[in-house]
């Protein structure tokens, strides 16, 4: 069932939500009910949380641009202008006024306004489900904080209800170590509310809770605290990896035993238009990365055309060795696809390399206006293999490891090749280059890239600077200019240069 947590109707009425200081508005809907008297019953906070979930789907921005900042991919698309913002950031010249970072921020800090909303009122009813409720809520708001501070570094901290225009002219960007300690108190807390199971896909989990804090620390370098969290996921028991690489993306193959964290589309539900994606139901994402077919729409199945955004580099193609099962699954030859059906026909467009994300690509499954903005592949947002490689990590730089680096990284490496015959030491560059070419195309590589300090092989990219996104300038000016630009992208003396 694909609609999970999209009957948001009632709730757009009731949350006041900020989307950004100057998106904030106190409305008073027509009738009685209001924001300041809506949390009557259990329903009215089952309704608010399917409203914080629901800004999960703008992730789909978070994905590209952490897959055509790094080395993996290019920015591409139709032509060298086409949505200039993420030709910058591909092309590492990006400024404070780049309207996709933009975004970034306030879609982040309109899930934390909604779940900060549940908080402010958290006590005003009591009912069976609660605490669980309110665990599903702080795993969310840490979700979305995890998002700010792997783009902007030190961002602002609010916790406790929602806050007023004039508010926020009066926060301080907080240093990313009191965001990341706000974050593990709440996973510690939701961890200990949260079931292994739900019964409805793509909820948070105690696996899901446990895993994300156990990334928190890895970003840290808590190494000792992360080998811990991700011990607890592996002995579980709750998951397993898939035993063929090639259907692990696939429609029809969601919510599987490998998926740790799943964030849920829509198939066929638009919701948005090109002008207005974050209201779209659908994983925009793949339809923007994947090819332009021409010509006779029945040679295309199972595929539909999309937007060649993100082409692939030939470099990440040639480290997959002769044997790995994961090439093309996560690359898809264009060329050597029209090459197996004869009449084939395809546009060479921006940037045009003849490889494109196989992971998420758009299929012929709706009969809508425009399937690109309408795919419903669900976004992986953690899977057990990348548990198990950033466990092999953690255990390798612990002073008390709680796992064997080399199993985990094994487990890994025996799915990809089918055999044991391709096992290499586990060693952190070997566990790094394994990260690569596991996640490719998901969105991971950019911040691991930054975080590992493997940032040489990103083109123009400037160490001391470009490890951060910039401020948006229009939020700093909305503050009050009361914050500091990041390093390197200040246009005045007020910097943290």
């Amino acid at each position: 069932m694909k609609n999970k947590f999209k009957n948001i109707s009632v709730i757009v009425l009731v949350i006041i939500s900020i989307i950004s200081c100057d998106d904030y508005l106190e409305i008073t809907p027509e009738g009685k009910q209001n924001s300041e008297n809506y949390f009557n019953s259990q329903q009215d906070y089952e309704d608010a949380l399917i409203g914080v979930y629901d800004l999960l789907g703008t992730n789909y921005l978070n994905h590209i641009l952490g897959e055509i900042a790094s080395d993996n991919s290019l920015c591409g698309g139709e032509r060298a202008n086409d949505v200039i913002e993420w030709q910058q950031i591909d092309d590492m010249i990006h400024t404070p006024d780049n309207n996709a970072l933009r975004n970034v921020w306030k879609w982040m800090y309109a899930g934390i306004s909604r779940a900060n909303y549940i908080v402010e009122f958290q006590n005003k009813t009591t009912f069976d489900r609660k605490q669980e409720l309110l665990a599903e809520n702080l795993f969310l708001r840490s979700y979305y904080y995890f998002q700010l501070v792997k783009f902007f570094g030190d961002v602002p901290l609010y916790v406790d209800r929602r806050i007023t225009v004039p508010e926020s002219q009066s926060i301080d960007r907080a240093p990313k170590s009191e965001v990341y300690t706000q974050i593990e108190a709440d996973l510690n807390t939701a961890i200990n509310n949260l079931p292994w199971q739900q019964s409805q896909p793509g909820r948070a989990t105690k696996g899901a809770a446990l895993a994300l804090l156990g990334k928190i620390y890895l970003y840290q370098e808590k190494y000792n605290e992360a080998a811990n969290a991700f011990n607890k996921v592996i002995s579980s028991g709750q998951y397993e990896l898939v035993s063929d690489f090639s259907t692990i993306f696939l429609n029809n193959n969601e919510n599987n035993k490998e998926s740790v964290f799943e964030i849920q589309y829509s198939i066929g539900v638009e919701g948005g238009d090109y002008g207005q994606l974050e209201y779209s139901e659908g994983n925009v994402a793949a339809g923007f990365m994947s090819p332009r077919f021409t010509g006779d729409k029945e040679l295309w199945g199972p595929y539909d055309d999309g937007n060649t955004f993100s082409p692939v580099v030939q470099l990440l193609v040639d480290l997959y060795q002769p044997g790995d099962t994961r090439l093309e699954p996560t690359i898809f030859d264009i060329e050597a696809y029209a090459d197996a059906h004869p009449g084939l026909t395809y546009a060479t467009r921006n940037e045009y390399t003849g490889y494109y994300n196989h992971k998420y690509m758009v299929y012929q499954e709706a009969n809508l206006p425009d399937l690109r903005i309408t795919h419903g592949n669900n976004y992986r947002a953690i899977r057990y293999s990348d548990v198990l490689l950033m466990a092999a990590e953690a255990n390798l730089l612990a002073t008390t490891p709680l796992n064997n680096p080399q199993d985990l990284l094994d487990l890994v490496r025996d799915r990809a090749f089918g055999d044991t015959n391709h096992r290499i030491p586990a060693n952190l560059e070997n566990v790094w280059a394994e990260r690569r070419l596991e996640l490719a195309g998901e969105g991971h590589r950019f911040f691991d890239q930054v975080r590992t300090g493997k940032t040489s092989t990103i083109p123009g990219f400037q160490s001391g600077k470009n490890e951060v996104f910039p401020i948006p300038r229009i939020e700093i000016e909305l503050a009050g200019n009361r914050w500091c630009q990041n390093k390197g992208y200040a246009t005045s003396t007020c910097s943290t240069e």
